[in-house]
């Protein structure tokens, strides 16, 4: 428990149960790395798993879950709501106690050298682990989906993977691998199904657009609820924190004359992030549907270390990137 990183897999199935179950199970055969969290969403079909532990240890668990994946999950037939360019379509690193950002580079280099060495699944390193500045963006990476740069990556440099290719695996794509801060996943669904209300409140609220710095923003229409979402991560919460998000996105909706009926976090938050959301007057276990202390990162690493916390989360909803 003296050096620990966190590393946060997004898988490219949401709904098959007993892939998600597999992939899990494999990664979770590794002594050392530690299941803190799983969260499926249908709509999104996307699973986001959260590990943590000693470094070496959650490198191999992630290498493992991506074989599985590459197994188990085909890409060619894959639909849902969240951009993909692979079965497990990221694995980020994040430093937690004493490990430092330069690790989890390492780290994010060494996990995707396995990855195609073993499943020949081409690999893109991406924020602070980026071999081009271009692609220290994963929107950048990730522009068409699976679809084209399968299409572009054998015929264009500029778009073929940093490891293997040049051509994408025939089913299980690519896998963008790296390292970076700490990120809060969160999304807001709206009182209508009309998608394009979304992706205007994401414009305007998103960092690339002069929105709100440290936001990524994305608006999505959800099926199976019949509702238009607007998908967020929050790359700096302690430059924007979440409240200040949820008010954006409020007033945003309201400017429209669209209502908030639900909001979800996805994944973990830093106990900071709470109480900073509790000081600006945010309640997240008010306004957001899912939370709970078992949400909170810290009570997840305090259950590691044997001391009382809550059980691990695991619910059928969320996405993250």
């Amino acid at each position: 428990m003296n050096r620990l990183v966190e590393c946060v897999p997004n898988f490219s199935e949401g709904r098959d149960r007993s892939v998600v179950e597999a992939i899990v199970a494999a990664m979770c055969e590794v002594p050392g790395a530690h299941l803190l969290g799983c969260e499926s969403d249908a709509d999104h079909n996307r699973t986001v798993v959260t590990l943590a532990g000693a470094p070496e240890a959650v490198a191999e668990a992630a290498v493992r879950g991506a074989g599985k994946a590459a197994e188990l999950i085909d890409l060619t037939r894959h639909t849902g709501a969240h951009p993909r360019i692979g079965s497990v379509d990221v694995v980020p690193f994040v430093p937690l106690a004493g490990t430092t950002m330069e690790d989890c580079i390492a780290l994010a280099k060494q996990t995707g050298r396995e990855i195609w060495e073993r499943y020949r699944v081409p690999v893109y390193f991406y924020e602070a682990a980026a071999l081009r500045p271009e692609r220290a963006h994963l929107e950048n990476i990730r522009k068409g989906q699976f679809e084209r740069l399968r299409e572009e990556s054998p015929r264009d440099p500029g778009r073929a993977p940093d490891i293997g290719g040049p051509g994408l695996h025939p089913t299980a794509g690519a896998t963008a691998v790296g390292a970076r801060k700490f990120l809060i996943a969160c999304n807001i669904n709206l009182g209508t199904a009309d998608v394009e209300s979304a992706k205007s409140i994401a414009r305007a609220i998103r960092a690339s657009n002069g929105g709100l710095p440290c936001v990524k923003a994305m608006g999505v229409y959800l099926p199976a609820r019949n509702l238009a979402q607007v998908s967020m991560n929050l790359t700096d919460f302690e430059h924007t924190p979440i409240p200040v998000v949820y008010e954006r996105v409020k007033r945003e909706a309201a400017r429209l004359g669209i209502s908030i009926v639900g909001a979800e976090i996805v994944g973990l938050v830093p106990r900071r992030a709470v109480e900073e959301a509790a000081a600006l007057g945010l309640d997240l276990s008010e306004k957001f549907e899912n939370f709970s202390p078992a949400k909170v990162l810290e009570a997840r690493l305090e259950a590691l270390a044997g001391r009382e916390a809550p059980d691990a989360p695991e619910s059928t909803r969320g996405a993250g990137r």
